[in-house]
């Protein structure tokens, strides 16, 4: 699996810009099939950047309603990268 095939897109909250401040983590929407080991390769060869820990959550995808007509959205998984203390990303900063 390829490395930009593992790492779908960076997941940007609230909660996310206050981890990321605090204790220099970040959230990514990764593939379901990815394992920790693999996301923490893919983040340091795309980012140039050393990961301490990587932690996994799968989350479920809400039930929406329009009308009468149930929908839900897909699952996904998300995953939680802790940095080396003093590696950054800089594109997260604000423009």
């Amino acid at each position: 699996m390829n490395q930009f095939d593992i790492i779908k897109r960076p997941v940007i909250t609230e909660k996310t810009n206050i981890q990321k401040e605090e204790n220099n983590q970040l959230s990514f929407e990764v593939d379901m099939r990815a394992n920790r080991v693999e996301i923490a390769r893919a983040i340091e060869k795309i980012f140039s950047v050393k990961v301490a820990k990587t932690r996994t959550v799968h989350v479920k995808g809400k039930i929406k309603r329009r009308g009468r007509i149930l929908g839900k959205r897909k699952d996904w998984k998300k995953a939680i990268v802790t940095l080396m203390p003093g590696e950054r990303i800089d594109f997260f900063e604000g423009v």
